[in-house]
């Protein structure tokens, strides 16, 4: 154990949130140190092979404009690994880029997983991680970490209900004594709301739009529910019909209703973990509540929207979108928490 200490002191020790749309790396004592997309740019020349062009922000900047020799890959999709080479070269860059080489021994990683995957899965994402540099690699479930990350007390005999709506799923985690007592993940989140809007405004517009512009109408006009003021916003794309560019003005009563399906599988599936509640675990949640963290809490008005499905009090957490990596770096600074949630 002291020699594990030592070893901990001369090497950056940190935590990963591996997540379908960002990044965000943690090194111990330092913080947040990178967030960026889960995005890598590749180039294929004519014999077939590959090279890394860029990783996370400027990766990102290249979707749906790169012409045919280059692709941005997103190697995470709902919230599973979709392609292993490319995401171990991306965690390898998160590595080095957070590492620089400042120390001589191998920094020792916890990762953010999502529940539910497979211990192929979860081998997989060790096995990327300790080739890509790591010395040790711990795995920790999203739902434990975005409870931790929201101050929940998870150690306490009482429930803590958290939602985390990511990118690629939505985890929802019951907390108490240290650990997950039900647990469920399923894969409607941010990037199939933004579908959702892409769909919608084909099939009412008859305009060709991509998952970007999707993003931008929902963080920018999207709603749950019915506004006071009702927001717009003008897009730009290319009518299917003539197949020239066009331009429409959207409003947030459209966005909420191609984002109603989307909306309501994530509420359904909060209805099925509150009907398999231990009777003395659900008294802790109508009285303490649902927690939302992740970047689908952002969505205006989503907490009275689930409010009013599942009849209790719904609380958006402190700086939703930085919850789960949070919760993972507190995982890092206490070595025993490492160990018990770690999934070995």
């Amino acid at each position: 154990m002291i020699l594990d200490q030592i070893i901990g002191f001369f090497s950056n020790d940190m935590s990963i949130d591996l997540g379908t749309a960002n990044t965000l790396v943690l090194v111990k004592g330092k913080g947040i140190i990178i967030n960026e997309p889960s995005v890598v740019a590749i180039h294929r020349d004519k014999h077939g092979k590959q090279r890394i062009l860029a990783v996370g922000h400027e990766a990102k900047d290249m979707v749906g404009k790169t012409p045919g020799d280059i692709e941005a890959i997103r190697p995470m999709r709902d919230g599973v690994i979709a392609d292993f080479d490319m995401t171990e070269k991306m965690i390898r860059y998160f590595i080095e880029k957070a590492h620089k080489r400042k120390s001589f021994l191998r920094p020792r990683i916890i990762i953010c997983v999502p529940y539910g995957l497979t211990q192929v899965e979860r081998k997989a994402v060790r096995e990327s991680a300790m080739s890509a540099g790591a010395r040790e690699v711990f795995l920790i479930e999203e739902p434990m970490a975005a409870a931790i990350g929201a101050d929940l007390p998870i150690r306490e005999p009482q429930g803590s209900f958290v939602v985390d709506i990511g990118g690629g799923t939505t985890e929802i985690g019951v907390v108490s004594l240290g650990g997950l007592v039900i647990s469920k993940s399923i894969r409607t989140a941010g990037d199939k709301i933004d579908m959702s809007i892409v769909d919608y405004v084909k099939r009412k517009y008859n305009l060709l739009i991509g998952e970007r512009t999707g993003e931008d109408i929902k963080i920018q006009v999207g709603s749950a529910v019915q506004l006071d003021s009702e927001l717009s916003m003008v897009v730009k794309g290319r009518d299917q019909v003539s197949g020239l560019l066009s331009r429409i003005e959207l409003t947030s009563e459209d966005v909420r209703e191609a984002m109603r399906e989307p909306l309501r599988e994530i509420a359904d599936a909060l209805k099925d973990v509150l009907e398999v509640m231990p009777p003395d675990l659900a008294g802790d949640i109508v009285e303490n509540g649902v927690v939302l963290t992740g970047g689908g809490a952002l969505i205006r008005g989503f907490d009275k929207y689930l409010a009013d499905v599942v009849k209790l009090p719904i609380f958006v957490g402190e700086d939703p979108l930085l919850a789960v990596a949070k919760g993972t770096g507190k995982a890092l600074e206490e070595i025993e928490l490492l160990q018990q949630l770690a999934n070995e």
